[in-house]
């Protein structure tokens, strides 16, 4: 019995191939409009990317024969969402925008601005890479956030982009960190100054705050005694920051320490 269904099986797969070939090389645009659109609806409900990728091929042939025609709406939709539950995001994107300028009165309007904008969310690389396709991405959400206030999408799409930013966040504040790990301390207390100045809701804030007074405090106190006084007179500033802002934080053992050295310092100064 299990020898007889395998067979059938096999049978079946290879007729169904036989009529797909078929399909695919027919010049009846009809019938492969609808067997497109079957596909698509049976990868849907299956959530089989082998028959979206079936249906890819068919929409890839039929796209220009239906530009303009009634039908080209809902092809196109389609065409895009095929690459989109494919994760070809670079392709889904660009496809939902086409749509989106093509038709801006259809119905799948705000569904196809949304995937558009998502399929650039997904393209955001890991934080330590370049960071444009993460912009693109913001610019996308934001824009959709600004054209559809009153879509379900919206929380999602803030979450997403405030997702985002903190990427970008943390990208910088590594920056700055990494300044500080190579002991160029001068580059550190910079890159923090104008990580806190740009980003003063930040996750990484406190640490930005923290380290900035740390590089300072580094560079101070390995510095020539004529140059020592001024430069711990900055340290002694960020440390100020830093208990102004966080008096209870993580790090404020650390800075205690530091201040009651600087005093020493400045008292043998």
């Amino acid at each position: 019995m299990k020898k007889i269904i395998l067979f059938l099986s096999i049978v079946f797969l290879f007729t169904s191939c036989g009529e797909y070939q078929k399909v695919l090389k027919s010049k009846d645009t009809s019938l492969k409009y609808s067997t497109a659109e079957k596909l698509y609806n049976e990868a849907a409900e299956e959530n089989s990317r082998r028959k979206y990728r079936k249906a890819l091929r068919l929409f890839e042939q039929l796209v220009p024969e239906y530009r303009g025609k009634p039908q080209g709406q809902k092809l196109m939709f389609l065409f895009a969402d095929t690459y989109y539950q494919l994760n070809d995001y670079y392709l889904a994107g660009y496809q939902f925008e086409r749509f989106v300028e093509t038709y801006p009165e259809s119905e799948k309007l705000e569904e196809a601005a949304y995937k558009g904008a998502k399929s650039y969310y997904f393209l955001s690389p890991p934080y330590y890479l370049d960071q444009s396709e993460t912009d693109k991405a913001i610019g996308e959400l934001q824009e959709f956030i600004n054209r559809f206030p009153e879509s379900t999408h919206m929380d999602e799409a803030n979450d997403l982009v405030t997702e985002l930013r903190v990427k970008l966040e943390k990208k910088a504040y590594e920056i700055a960190k990494q300044y500080h790990h190579t002991e160029s301390y001068i580059a550190a207390m910079t890159a923090f100054d104008n990580f806190i100045s740009e980003y003063p809701g930040s996750p990484f804030r406190e640490k930005a705050f923290y380290y900035r007074f740390e590089s300072a405090y580094i560079y101070a106190v390995n510095s020539y005694a004529y140059a020592m006084p001024e430069r711990l007179a900055r340290a002694r500033d960020y440390y100020e920051d830093y208990k102004r802002y966080y008096p209870e934080g993580e790090f404020i053992g650390l800075a205690e320490a530091a201040i009651k050295d600087i005093e020493q310092k400045e008292q043998q100064l």
